[in-house]
C-alpha cells in the first residue's frame, strides 16, 4: 500500500515539475515526502539497496506523471493560456500555507528570517527573463549544444530539488521550457540524454548540501523558500483576461487553490 501512496505522490511531484512557477519540491514537501527522498539521495551510496526503493517508488511515479501529462498540458497551455496560468496560480498560492506552517514547525520566527523571504523574492525577480539566444545554443547541433545542455540540466537540477525554485521555471528563465517539453512529446534523445545526464550530476550534488542547510538552519531556508514562490508569483501572472475567460480562469484558480490547500492540509494531519 506504501508503494502504490508513494507512486501516486511521485506521479503529482513529476505532474508539478512540468508546470512553470509549481516547484516539485515544494509539491514533495505538501505531500510529506521531501525530508525523506533528499536524504535518500545525498546519502545514497552509504546504504543503496535500502534508499534505491523509496527512489524508484518515487521516481517512478515522477517519470509516469511526466510521461502521461505532458503532452496534455502542452496543449493545455496553448488552447488556454490564461485560465491555464490561473490554475497554476491556484497551485502556487494553495500551497503556501503549508510551507509556512513547515517553517513555524521547526522554532520560533526572527525577524532576519524575514530577510531571507526578501532575498528569495528578490532573486527569483532576477531570473525571470527569457533570453533567446540560449534556445538557439540548445537546439543547435554539435558539442557545444551537448555542454550546453549538460550544464543546463545541472543548473535545473538545483531548482528540482530545492523546494520553492520550479524547475519548469527555471527552464522558462533560461529560454529551454518550451524546446524540453517538445523534446519529451517528441522523445528527442540527442537533446534529452544530456541535459538528463546534467540533472542526475546536478541532483547528487545539490542534495547534500540543502539537506546541511535545512538541518542546521531549517527557519531561514524555509523562509527562504517561501520567498521563492512568492517571487515565482510575478512572471507567470498573465493579462487580465475578460469575459468568459475571466470566468473561467477565476474557476481555475479556486479549484488549483482548494487542491492544493486540502491535500496539504491532509497529508499535514496524517504528518
Amino acid at each position: 500500500m506504501k508503494y502504490i501512496k508513494n507512486f501516486l505522490k511521485g506521479m503529482a511531484v513529476g505532474i508539478a515539475t512540468l508546470v512553470p512557477g509549481v516547484s516539485g519540491g515544494t509539491m514533495a514537501v505538501i505531500f510529506g515526502i521531501y525530508d525523506e527522498l533528499i536524504h535518500a539521495v545525498s546519502s545514497f551510496f552509504q546504504n543503496w539497496k535500502k534508499h534505491i526503493v523509496i527512489l524508484l517508488e518515487i521516481g517512478l511515479g515522477g517519470i509516469t506523471g511526466i510521461a502521461l501529462f505532458s503532452k496534455l498540458l502542452e496543449s493545455a497551455i496553448e488552447k488556454y493560456p490564461a485560465i491555464m496560468q490561473f490554475l497554476f496560480i491556484g497551485i502556487i498560492i494553495g500551497g503556501l500555507p503549508v510551507l509556512y506552517r513547515k517553517s513555524r514547525s521547526v522554532g520560533k520566527r526572527d525577524i532576519k528570517d524575514f530577510i531571507f523571504l526578501i532575498l528569495g523574492f528578490i532573486i527569483v525577480l532576477l531570473m525571470s527573463s527569457e533570453p533567446d539566444a540560449t534556445t538557439a545554443m540548445a537546439t543547435s547541433q554539435g558539442i557545444a549544444s551537448i555542454i550546453f545542455l549538460f550544464f543546463g540540466g545541472i543548473i535545473i537540477a538545483i531548482a528540482l530539488v530545492l523546494p520553492g525554485i520550479s524547475a519548469s521555471f527555471m527552464l522558462y528563465t533560461l529560454g529551454l521550457y518550451g524546446v524540453t517539453l517538445n523534446a519529451i512529446n517528441t522523445l528527442n534523445i540527442p537533446y534529452l540524454v544530456p541535459l538528463g545526464f546534467g540533472l542526475a550530476v546536478g541532483t547528487l550534488g545539490t542534495a547534500k548540501i540543502i539537506e546541511r542547510f535545512l538541518q542546521k538552519h531549517p527557519g531561514k531556508t524555509y523562509m527562504l523558500i517561501i520567498g521563492f514562490v512568492i517571487g515565482s508569483l510575478i512572471p507567470i501572472f498573465p493579462a487580465m483576461p475578460s469575459g468568459g475567460t475571466l470566468i473561467a480562469s477565476i474557476a481555475a484558480f479556486i479549484v488549483g487553490f482548494i487542491l492544493i490547500f486540502l491535500l496539504g492540509k491532509k497529508e499535514g494531519l496524517e504528518d
